[in-house]
């Protein structure tokens, strides 16, 4: 009998573990955060919060329409069902109230998202070109240069720049492989591998100039992307996600461009936009961004064919 329940609690551990593990460490982070909000809500208003009930969840996102937008509705939506759910409640965010709720709100606010500005060539080359007029070390220098072509080049996503190992990159003839582990659209640790062409260009060439960081920095082994210490000497620990933003703004302002619409997506966006008004197909573009819908390569395509299949074109005045 003592076996049979050593059995089964350590089948329910296992159960709990295998749980937890199915979604990531951030979106459980999101989920938590969704929640407090929401039960501070009802705390507030005398309701419930686990269980709670449909009409409670509708208020809370009439609430939360006076200030945020419908995405932001939806995902707390999702957190509010996931936490039901991780906790073995039911709650129907299919029930009209709530659905109905929704679409109310989206026809009176609309839905269109002004996202961040993508680092177009542009900006791209006025960031290099002042960190190279910069008075500081070269070895920085070189750092800084690589996180920002590389981050546009391979269209990464600022946690996926981070976390790329030595033991992750493959120099070939026609450039650089770099093996990506897992993403955001990966959880299960599948991993890709997204090539990285050399440039005619020496001065704006991601593999060229990741090339020179890693023989001044000596790195071999580890986080390619490092912090400094106060003496800018090279240490172990890796780059925060953070960092990437923080760098490429300082740069930005540097070049004497308004950088407050830029954020650690705008080098992935970027290079998508980009590409696309290069003539590139959304294969290919999803191929290296790691996009696994066509919904918003097709956004970037058309917001760089904005002008080039301009019906106002034909006309002449």
């Amino acid at each position: 009998m003592n076996q049979i329940s050593t059995d089964l609690k350590s089948l329910h551990e296992a159960t709990l573990n295998n749980l937890k593990s199915s979604k990531a460490n951030n979106t459980l982070r999101a989920y938590k955060s969704d929640f407090r909000d929401f039960g501070a809500f009802c705390v507030k208003h005398g309701f419930k919060s686990l269980p709670s009930e449909p009409k409670i969840v509708s208020l809370y996102i009439t609430h939360l329409s006076k200030n945020f937008k419908i995405s932001t509705l939806r995902r707390r939506l999702v957190s509010i069902s996931m936490v039901h759910k991780l906790k073995g409640h039911y709650l129907d965010t299919k029930h009209p109230i709530i659905v109905e709720n929704l679409m109310g709100i989206r026809r009176t606010k609309g839905s269109i998202q002004k996202g961040k500005k993508p680092i177009l060539i542009n900006h791209l080359k006025s960031i290099i070109n002042v960190i190279n007029n910069q008075k500081i070390d070269e070895i920085k220098k070189l750092r800084d240069k690589s996180i920002i072509l590389i981050g546009f080049g391979g269209g990464f996503r600022r946690t996926e720049l981070i976390s790329i190992d030595y033991e992750d990159l493959e120099f070939v003839s026609e450039g650089l492989k770099i093996t990506i582990k897992k993403s955001k659209t990966d959880q299960f640790g599948e991993g890709m591998i997204k090539g990285l062409p050399y440039f005619n260009n020496e001065i704006y060439c991601p593999v060229k100039n990741l090339k020179k960081w890693l023989e001044i920095s000596n790195i071999k082994s580890g986080p390619i992307f490092r912090r400094f210490s106060k003496g800018l000497s090279l240490i172990d620990k890796r780059l925060t996600d953070q960092s990437v933003v923080l760098i490429m703004k300082q740069y930005l302002s540097l070049a004497g461009i308004e950088n407050k619409n830029f954020a650690g997506h705008s080098l992935r966006s970027g290079f998508a936009t980009v590409a696309a008004d290069s003539g590139a197909d959304e294969r290919s573009i999803m191929a290296m961004t790691g996009h696994k819908s066509t919904q918003m390569v097709r956004r970037y395509i058309r917001e760089a064919n904005l002008f080039k299949n301009n019906a106002l074109n034909k006309i002449e005045i």
